[in-house]
């Protein structure tokens, strides 16, 4: 088997300029869930799949039993006369820094054929704590962004992210520059890191659609905050019942 292999599912002719915005499983899985949620409520085409020796090797069954290989997917949508958006997202990213780096390039290849002229990465940015209304940390690679990013609410403090952008969201963003003249910029959402963080994605899409031009409901994705928020104060509320129960009963 070659390393990469696509299936294409569509031929696309973008009208005018291409935007392109990245969401793969990582922190919080919360560009996942943004692009996720963008694809459902733009009801996105589905342009093609990538297929990679450089994903885990295994398959993934649904509740019916069906088994689907791993792969990522780009999907389309002409959000305007002369503004198309393209999404990519994916059950994984590479397993290996060569493998991250030949998907990366691969994906950018095809950026420059659908006439994309800037890119954005969504991760989550880890602070190992519940974060009640997440901030939105960014990274770019042309300071002419970064004014129309802090315009839209994106923070950068000094020395966050501390470390550098590891994977996929880092090595797009770099690529896309350094060799294909494609600006770019990562956008992160704080997330405790522990579960699939819904509030960090809405955040991102807050920003996100301002930045590209897109409306979507947020009602759904509103809805699932609530349920997250509830259930964490109902887990906490447990927890100091416990710790008073389990410190009464140490004085019996």
């Amino acid at each position: 088997m070659e390393t990469i292999k696509i299936k294409k599912m569509i031929d696309v002719i973008p009208e005018g300029t291409s935007t392109l915005v990245c969401g793969l499983p990582g922190i919080g899985n919360v560009g996942r869930i943004t692009v996720d949620y963008m694809i459902d409520k733009l009801k996105m085409e589905k342009v093609l799949e990538i297929y990679s020796s450089h994903f885990p090797a295994q398959v993934f069954v649904d509740r019916e039993g069906k088994a689907h290989l791993n792969r990522n997917t780009l999907f389309y949508k002409q959000i305007s006369k002369s503004k198309s958006l393209f999404v990519f997202t994916g059950d994984f990213q590479g397993n290996t820094p060569e493998g991250q780096y030949e998907l990366s390039w691969k994906l950018l290849e095809i950026a420059r054929e659908m006439n994309v002229n800037i890119i954005y990465t969504l991760g989550g940015y880890g602070v190992g704590k519940l974060v009640e209304t997440p901030r939105i940390l960014g990274a770019f690679t042309d300071s002419s962004l970064k004014q129309n990013l802090i315009k839209n609410g994106v923070k950068f403090p000094e020395g966050e992210p501390g470390g550098g952008i590891v994977g996929s969201n880092g090595l797009i963003v770099g690529l896309a520059y350094k060799f294909f003249r494609i600006q770019a910029a990562c956008l992160m959402g704080e997330t405790s890191g522990y579960f699939p963080d819904p509030k960090a994605a809405l955040e991102i899409l807050k920003t996100l659609s301002k930045l590209v031009g897109f409306r979507v409901s947020l009602m759904d994705l509103e809805e699932r905050c609530k349920n997250l928020s509830e259930l964490t104060e109902k887990m906490q509320s447990d927890m100091i019942d416990k710790e008073k129960k389990d410190d009464l009963g140490y004085f019996q």
